[in-house]
């Protein structure tokens, strides 16, 4: 996040798109409701009717993958009534004329045409989003999880910066990270292509300091990221693979391909609290600690640095990640030992420039912003306060481009997914709460009541969802929350997994799969008329 959770409450409007919030983000989702409360002007675009848009001044409930389209919309408007701010623009950004070009043709009906929205719905919500004078955007995976993800976020960026509401409190672009510590794992490294900070392997003056404070010939040739790995896997192409608290066997696209993958390894070792559905298949499983059994750091959505204090002795020959780490680096003939993990911040902070005035001691007080360069520095609500940190904030236009699988007459449903409030993940560690799973313990499919009487569907009835790659049994819940002829699957469940049915094309740049939009068909349990099922072109 460029800003804070604490700035929400000040924020005039506030633009949410691609999040359920309240039920992925409640303590957030909680804040905007806050902030409505006390005047702020909420929109919200999503293709659910989440319960936050209830309390939307506009709720745009587009079509899965439009979310570019829309973004190009809203800008349109806004250039089209003179609404964006000319002073910022002309100080703060460049080639800002490149991007007015290219969003003539983004007109309010042609992009309600795309998206399944009204045409003055998209100028309401520009005009609403223009007029505030704090106006921030938080989105999630809703964006991320399709062949354009990077190309969405970007928008999102052109967005912002269009109408100043970049380096100013209650404002900003808002990524709503989906766990704990994801922020924390990106700032250290754990990215292919970067060192701790987002310092560059194909920086010569990076590699070159890394390789002096660790005493070691570090490789500068980017990494693979999980989809390459899975792919180079099932082709043989890489033997062993190490997994820490990742459950793919249920998060990641198209399972019967991630489980082909990992048992054509010649070696497979899975590090996690719980025996998941990934680490029954490994030949090695790590016993880690909890987060109550160990002492360290998370770093939040808001780039929040927290102290974690051990609360019980661990359980059992469990030990705590940074521990077995280090073991296994011992063993590989590399002999640094730390005693505690106040020594890894330590280093951190002497190689990360953002963590440069972190400490253990620091963190004992109270939680710090980064960039926190020095001891001296109180740490950073909210980023580009002084100015984009690379000298001008960058328009760069981009195109909508439709989702890599769209439906046919094969398969005439459109599927999403995501997350509900009851539920973790993948359920490794809400699946084991009694409370929670008498509330939700089943895999199940949304679905609009109108298309269910179209193809036959009561509620709570059992269905086959089919998709090319695989095909799943499920409780039909039929629910005005989704359009017709779009379908929606939460993923936490491994018994009638979402994620049989999900597409794996990739993004380019970020290779983040399309975990959002895949195209499929339903049929009634031994329905003995599934062969003269609805096509795409009855509806």
């Amino acid at each position: 996040m460029t800003n804070s959770i604490r700035e929400i409450e000040a924020a005039d409007v506030i633009f949410v798109i691609g999040s359920n919030t309240t039920e992925n983000h409640p303590v957030i989702g909680a804040k905007i409701r806050q902030a409505k409360l006390k005047g702020a002007k909420l929109i919200v675009a999503d293709p659910r009717r989440i319960d936050l848009a209830k309390d939307a001044d506009y709720f745009l409930q587009i079509k899965p993958g439009t979310n570019i389209a829309l973004l190009n919309g809203l800008m349109h408007c806004i250039i089209d009534e003179g609404l964006q701010d000319h002073e910022y623009i002309r100080t703060k950004t460049e080639n800002f004329k490149a991007l007015r070009e290219q969003l003539k043709e983004y007109t309010p009906e042609k992009v309600a045409e795309i998206c399944g929205v009204e045409p003055e719905d998209i100028r309401q919500a520009a005009r609403i989003y223009a007029k505030g004078e704090r106006a921030g955007i938080f989105y999630a995976m809703g964006i991320t999880q399709h062949t354009t993800g990077t190309k969405g976020v970007m928008a999102i960026s052109n967005l912002a910066l269009l109408c100043g509401n970049v380096g100013k409190t209650s404002a900003g672009v808002n990524p709503l990270r989906g766990q704990n510590n994801v922020q924390g794992a990106c700032d250290m490294g754990g990215l292919p292509g970067d060192l701790p900070g987002y310092q560059k392997l194909h920086s010569a003056e990076v590699i070159e300091k890394f390789e002096r404070a660790w005493n070691v010939r570090l490789s500068a040739k980017p990494g693979l990221t999980i989809p390459e790995m899975l792919d180079k896997a099932e082709a043989g192409l890489i033997k062993f693979m190490y997994i820490m608290g990742e459950n793919p066997m249920v998060s990641d696209p198209d399972i019967q391909h991630v489980q082909k993958a990992l048992e054509k390894l010649d070696f497979l070792i899975v590090q996690d609290i719980f025996l998941s559905e990934t680490a029954a298949l490994a030949d090695v499983v790590l016993p880690a600690v909890s987060f109550a059994e160990k002492d360290g750091t998370f770093t939040n959505t808001e780039r929040r640095v927290q102290l974690v204090r051990r609360a019980i002795q661990p359980i059992g020959q469990a030990k705590a990640d940074w521990k077995i780490l280090m073991e296994l680096m011992n063993l590989m003939g590399y002999p640094n030992t730390y005693h505690h993990p106040e020594e890894i911040m330590n280093e951190i902070s002497s190689l990360t420039p953002q963590y440069g005035g972190i400490s253990h001691d620091r963190l004992s007080l109270e939680g710090i912003q980064w960039p926190c360069p020095t001891k001296e520095h109180p740490g950073t609500p909210y980023l580009h306060k002084d100015g984009i940190a690379r000298g001008l904030g960058l328009f760069v236009p981009v195109e909508y481009e439709a989702s890599a699988e769209l439906p046919d007459g094969d398969y005439p449903l459109v599927l999403t997914t995501g997350r509900i409030l009851y539920h973790y993940h993948t359920r490794t560690m809400t699946g084991r709460v009694e409370g929670l799973n008498q509330i939700s313990n089943e895999a199940y499919v949304e679905i609009n009541p109108i298309t269910a009487e179209k193809f036959g569907m009561r509620n709570q009835e059992s269905i086959y969802v089919i998709s090319r790659r695989g095909k799943v049994t499920v409780k039909v819940y039929t629910t005005k929350t989704v359009e017709e002829n779009v379908l929606f699957m939460p993923f936490h469940f491994a018994e009638g997994a979402a994620n049989h049915l999900t597409n794996r094309a990739i993004d380019n740049i970020a290779k983040i799969p399309e975990l959002k939009v895949c195209a499929v068909r339903i049929e009634k349990i031994d329905d003995p008329f599934k062969d003269e099922k609805l096509s795409f072109g009855d509806l």
